[in-house]
């Protein structure tokens, strides 16, 4: 499912939080979203779930308005995964699993032996099928994020938005957890802290800073030296993975006196180079 998402803009308590914000992704594809703190990352993703009405603008799932579908709808095409669903929840594995079918549910709301089974297949899918009858509380914080992406797929939705589904994890479940994301084929919209982990899966990248778009493209043509500079205020040393060849970066701190713009905020002067997608721009690949 194509994701368009065109001019948007939230105010809050009279602060422009993001800024005529454009993105668009196609039908498969991994979108990254990266930016330092406070760049809008999160605010952007929660207009896109509906937990935040954005003050201007629409995001359009294959053309049709989502702000003005209605929740259950709305919940039939897209599952959400913010980073407040690590929460703990006094529930088995089984039983949270199990709220992703809410969406498709009538009447009386109870699970029938087909919600049973599209939840068995879920579990199955990100290896957590034995744990269905542990409480989530007790979980480890890669089986806990297993279980959540398990209620995403079991919710049957065709673009899956995550914010920071790798935070809390070593690196070994934070490779794991973005496998799982990637094998799902659907629409995804992530994001992510780690450069790293983005350059390698993510199909393309959208840079925010003080609420703006200020590069987008594949990793290796957005995560320039002058870029990390700028916007995060970093030295990078660009390097090639020996095996995929994805854009690998180290990292040095800047120089005194270099580097980022002192001050900058959502409410500062535009970064240079803010990005709009033009219409006619071509669909970036989908390596699979």
């Amino acid at each position: 499912m194509r994701v368009d998402i065109e001019d948007l803009a939230v105010e809050v308590a009279g602060r422009r939080l993001l800024h005529d914000v454009t993105l668009r992704a196609a039908d498969g594809q991994l979108i990254g979203l990266v930016g330092p703190n406070g760049s809008g990352k999160s605010t952007l993703l929660r207009c896109v779930y509906r937990a935040l009405r954005p003050a201007g603008g629409t995001v359009r799932l294959d053309g049709a308005d989502l702000h003005a579908m209605d929740a259950r709808e709305g919940a039939r095409l897209l599952a959400a995964l913010p980073q407040e669903a690590q929460a703990t929840f006094d529930f088995t594995v089984a039983e949270i699993v199990a709220m992703g079918r809410l969406p498709h549910q009538r009447g009386s709301g109870r699970a029938s032996a087909a919600d049973a089974e599209i939840c068995a297949r879920a579990l199955a899918r990100v290896g957590a099928g034995h744990l269905a009858h542990r409480g989530f509380p007790g979980l480890s914080g890669g089986e806990k994020q297993r279980v959540l992406i398990a209620r995403a797929l079991a919710q049957e939705p065709r673009v899956l938005v995550l914010d920071e589904p790798t935070n809390h994890l070593d690196i070994a479940q934070q490779l794991e957890v973005l496998a799982l994301v990637r094998d799902s084929r659907l629409t995804v919209l992530a994001a992510l802290h780690d450069l790293n982990l983005a350059a390698r899966h993510c199909d393309a990248l959208y840079v925010l800073d003080g609420g703006r778009i200020v590069a987008a493209g594949e990793p290796h043509e957005v995560l320039t030296a002058g870029l990390l500079a700028d916007v995060f205020g970093v030295r990078a040393h660009r390097v090639r993975h020996p095996e995929t060849g994805a854009v690998q970066l180290l990292f040095d701190r800047l120089a005194e006196g270099a580097g980022r713009r002192d001050g900058a905020d959502a409410d500062g002067p535009a970064p240079p180079g803010p990005v709009t997608p033009p219409d006619d721009a071509p669909s970036l690949p989908t390596p699979r």
